[in-house]
C-alpha cells in the first residue's frame, strides 16, 4: 500500500535577513527544514532536501538566499520526508 502525502508547500524565507550576511543560505536550509517539520509532523532527521532544492538556495550565493520558496514534500510509509523545488509557472506575456 502506497500511502504516500504529498503536499505542495510555498515556505517564506523572510527571516533570513536577519541572519548574518554570510549564514543566510544556511539559516535558509534551516528555515525549510523546521517548516517542513512543523507541516508534515515528523522529526527533523527524518527530512531529506534534495540537491535541486539546495541548489535554487544557494543559486545567487550565501548572502542573497531567494524570499520565498515553493517545494513539494512528499511523506512516505516509513516517516521519512523528501522534499524537492518547484519551478514556478510563467505568466504568458498575453495575460
Amino acid at each position: 500500500m502506497a500511502d504516500e502525502i504529498e503536499r505542495f508547500i510555498t515556505i517564506p524565507l523572510r527571516e533570513t535577513k536577519q541572519a548574518p550576511r554570510t549564514k543566510r543560505s544556511a539559516r535558509a536550509i534551516k528555515e525549510v527544514r523546521a517548516n517542513i517539520v512543523r507541516h508534515m509532523k515528523v522529526e527533523p532527521e527524518n527530512v531529506w532536501i534534495d540537491a535541486s532544492l539546495n541548489n535554487k538556495i544557494w543559486e545567487h550565493g550565501i548572502r542573497n538566499p531567494p524570499h520565498k520558496i515553493t517545494v513539494r514534500a512528499v511523506k512516505f510509509d516509513d516517516g521519512l520526508v523528501e522534499v524537492s523545488y518547484i519551478e514556478p509557472e510563467k505568466k504568458s506575456a498575453s495575460e
